[in-house]
């Protein structure tokens, strides 16, 4: 039996789709369309430089069928001078919200993160009024740490976002 989810390289097949999660009001949904952006961005910096650095990067998630249903990013962020920890983001195609490929994407990026980079911290934030990813992060393991005000600007408004975190310690890996 195949695994439902799992995370893989971005192809240039799933180019189209990526660009249609970002550009897209429809696909992008209520809590992910923050306006029109630089069009072919996307697909310019996957030919130039891949999507996978030492700052950050994204991965296609694929049902278990194969299917490209969206993507999970992270990128580098610093609580103090030198202690980096990664911030987590996900999009999933409109057609393929709700059906738990979110918790199981995120989940699996933390133990990607934790057994190839020498992080302890993983904090991913979400609207307040995004309960679905509220609960996403709470069922892959991740603690709610609280929330911060007026912090992302989206649809003409500022939005509080919720902060949530999961150590490298909470997250059993395959040895």
């Amino acid at each position: 039996m195949s695994e439902p989810v799992r995370l893989r390289p971005v192809v240039e097949p799933d180019l189209d789709l990526l660009e249609r999660l970002y550009e897209d009001p429809s696909q992008a949904g209520d809590f992910g369309f923050f306006g029109y952006r630089n069009p072919g961005q996307l697909r310019r910096q996957w030919s130039e430089q891949g999507f996978v650095s030492g700052q950050g990067g994204r991965l296609a998630v694929a049902a278990g069928d194969g299917r490209f249903v969206g993507e999970v990013q992270w990128r580098q962020v610093f609580q103090g001078p030198d202690s980096p920890c990664w911030n987590i983001g996900i999009a999933l195609l409109a057609a393929e919200r709700g059906k738990g490929f979110g918790k199981l994407a995120q989940r699996r990026l933390a133990e990607y993160l934790f057994a190839h980079t020498q992080v302890n911290r993983i904090e991913a934030s979400t609207e307040s009024a995004n309960i679905a990813e509220q609960k996403a992060l709470e069922s892959a393991g991740f603690t709610r740490e609280g929330v911060l005000r007026g912090a992302c600007f989206r649809g003409g408004a500022w939005r509080d976002m919720v902060l949530y975190s999961v150590l490298r310690g909470e997250v059993a890996l395959e040895g």
